[in-house]
């Protein structure tokens, strides 16, 4: 084991105490012997006892005002030299520390000031000639992060290097968010992907795409695919691209379509064959009026079933989707308005499927006509749900509509529609019709559509752009994780708000926060955020701390639901935490409960710090973020996210520290760590 500075400093002065007792020894014992007289024994060994301690007490005495002014703060500035070598931290050395080291301190604040200096200068450099270049990858990014198809990058090992806004929407679940690194078989079901990939690899056509269907795991959802391998792949020749599209909706709308034809023949087809054949047989007349009127009312019947059923088919195919109301109404009053046609419009937050050019152009249609025909004025526009439908209803100050009057309106193409289609074909397309209502000098029109569904705010922590590393593309896949290379690994680092510091007294989890590290950096977006309803009330003292009360817990996931999430989400990655042994009491307690273990690796940012600063510094997360140099608003301590975000920070910052010294596989780094565990014991470093 190396000793550090400060401990062979000891060792020397502890060899001088040793050397001067025992010259002093050596001189007191050849002094004796030249006297010769026993009665001077008991003069001499008094007064070796009291050089002795006197040696002791003056080396100890120098030891100490070595160590602490000159020993100590040489360690403290070799520190400070290498974190602002290899941490990037920018703060000005204290040459206070080290004012009885000469010109050192000033020397190394300068040596440092001059690095940062350059950093700065060379950044700015870069920044300027990168400017165009990054304004160009943010357009792409924006570009690719909502385009219709999911888009996906794999690793030949089908671990998700790249995808977009897209994708994430499409495969994340409530418990499963899509991340970086991890496996794509974790969202989709590998069978036909596999097939897919297998036979790109081995096909002798270079950029060959192979289009495939795949299913999420629990089957309920079908997604159609396309599948290529990725060129200038960084030496994975078998990654790959995968764009996908869920296609759900249309096989059912095909199933029912398939449906329909067969019933067609099924019941049709008997039913006129028995008609004809009673009619062929009929050769003395006999066959009654009574008895055809039956054959061909049941006839109808099945006809007009089967065409109600083939306006719902109609109504699913292309080009209907989903539209936002709010949307369809703002278009109707811009296209009004080049024609100065006022409308009021009134929208639910609803999602319609409609074709929302062809719905537009009808109610503009019944509009003018309205405006021109019936001399009516205040126009307004309600879309609101009704049921399970969606009524749009026109209004308008003035008289009602005649049948024959709407009925001739609807028989005319409508403007703008492609191959001038009648109000009335749209209609039939939506598989719908259009009904008057209202009073006299209130009068209205109405179309009601189906399906709808409700909007729903899009979450705070949806990303809209596209999450990539292509550098996981040329990882290294160790045998072990503990072979591992630091920055091959993923790490998720973690922290929580509890209602105690006793989890074995009942104290529970109110809040948790986690976010994960990929490839040595932060991965935005891949964040974890929960409060928690910890099953009992929260103390005052507590709420005090972190500021989440009873109120704020009331609807909040449960303490199970919590854990299990996190588990899932930390699912193959390095745990971080600082004072981990903490924070992961609440999360081991509840294994046997859930049926899970947390195997995970776990590091202990206490215990790194402890590493690379040694024993004397203090290792609380507030003197960390200071010393090296981590932004952490006040008002975000304490709070689950904000000590979570500073301690990926400090992690990613105490890393390359321990990388530079030649620390770089994560064995080593637990090898290292393993001798300041009993910081941990019985002392909290939060």
């Amino acid at each position: 084991m190396r000793i550090g500075l400060r401990g062979r400093i000891l060792l020397f002065f502890v060899a001088i105490a040793l050397g001067s007792i025992a010259a002093l020894g050596i001189g007191l014992w050849f002094g004796y012997h030249r006297q010769g007289s026993p009665d001077m024994l008991n003069a001499f060994v008094q007064g070796a006892v009291v050089a002795v301690f006197g040696i002791i007490a003056l080396v100890a005495g120098v030891w100490f005002l070595f160590d602490t002014y000159l020993a100590r703060p040489m360690e403290q500035l070799a520190w400070a030299l290498r974190v602002r070598t290899h941490a990037d931290v920018a703060d000005e050395i204290d040459a206070a520390q080290a004012r009885y080291l000469g010109d050192l301190a000033e020397a190394a604040a300068s040596a440092t000031a001059t690095l940062s200096e350059s950093r700065n200068s060379l950044a700015e450099t870069v920044a300027r000639e990168t400017a165009r270049l990054a304004s160009d990858k943010n357009k792409l990014e924006h570009l690719l992060s909502d385009v219709p198809p999911a888009v996906l990058l794999c690793t030949g090992r089908h671990h998700i290097v790249f995808y977009n806004s897209v994708a994430h929407r499409m495969l994340s679940g409530p418990k499963t968010p899509v991340c970086l690194g991890k496996n794509l078989f974790d969202y989709l079901n590998d069978g036909a992907i596999r097939q897919v990939h297998q036979r790109l690899l081995e096909s002798a056509q270079p950029g060959s795409i192979v289009e495939f269907v795949c299913n999420s795991p629990c089957g309920s959802r079908r997604l159609a695919g396309r599948m290529r391998l990725a060129h200038d792949n960084g030496g994975d020749a078998a990654a790959y691209v995968m764009t996908l599209r869920d296609v759900t909706g249309e096989v059912e709308a095909y199933a029912r379509r398939d449906v329909l034809l067969s019933e067609i023949f099924e019941h049709v087809r008997p039913t006129v064959s028995a008609l004809a054949a009673r009619i062929g047989a009929d050769d003395d007349g006999t066959l009654s009026p009574a008895a055809m009127k039956d054959e061909v009312e049941q006839l109808d019947a099945i006809l007009a079933d089967l065409a109600s059923r083939f306006d719902s088919c109609r109504a699913d195919g292309w080009p209907m989707a989903p539209v936002d109301a709010r949307e369809l109404a703002a278009s109707l009053r811009r296209l009004l308005s080049s024609e100065d046609i006022p409308l009021d419009v009134e929208a639910s937050a609803l999602a319609v499927r409609c074709n929302a050019f062809d719905m537009v152009s009808l109610l503009a249609h019944i509009a003018q006509k309205v405006a021109a025909e019936a001399n009516a004025g205040d126009l307004q526009l309600v879309i609101r749900a009704v049921g399970d439908a969606a009524e749009i209803r026109l209004g308008w100050q003035g008289r009602a509509l005649a049948e024959t009057e709407l009925e001739r309106w609807l028989a005319e193409p409508v403007d703008g529609s492609p191959g001038g289609l009648s109000a009335n074909a749209i209609l039939a397309a939506h598989a719908t019709t259009l009904a008057p209502g209202g009073e006299e000098e209130n009068a209205s029109v109405s179309v009601f559509l189906r399906p709808i569904r409700q909007l729903e705010a899009t979450p705070a922590d949806t990303p809209f752009s596209v999450v990539y590393d292509f550098g996981l593309l040329s990882r290294a896949q160790a045998e072990r994780m503990a072979e591992s290379r630091l920055d091959d690994l993923a790490y998720v680092v973690f922290d929580t708000e509890t209602t105690g510091l006793f989890p074995e007294r009942g104290d529970e989890i109110v809040q948790i926060a986690a976010v994960r590290i990929v490839n040595g950096k932060r991965v935005p977006g891949e964040t974890l955020d929960l409060l928690v309803n910890p099953g009992r009330s929260i103390p005052r003292a507590s709420s005090a701390i972190h500021g989440v009360t009873d109120a704020m817990v009331v609807d909040a996931a449960s303490v199970q639901e919590a854990v299990e999430r996190f588990h899932t989400f930390a699912q193959g990655a390095v745990i971080v935490a600082h004072n981990a042994p903490f924070d992961m009491a609440f999360l081991w307690r509840r294994e046997a409960e859930l049926g899970i273990r947390f195997v995970n690796p776990i590091l202990d940012t206490v215990l790194l710090s402890a590493a690379v600063f040694g024993l004397s510094e203090n290792h609380t997360l507030d003197d960390l973020v200071n010393r090296l140099g981590v932004d952490l608003p006040q008002n975000q301590r304490h709070t689950a996210m904000g000590d979570t975000l500073a301690t990926a920070e400090v992690f990613i910052k105490l890393k390359q520290v321990l990388q530079a010294r030649g620390i770089e596989r994560l064995n080593e780094v637990l090898t290292e760590v393993k001798r300041y565990d009993r910081l941990l014991q019985g002392a909290s470093q939060r």
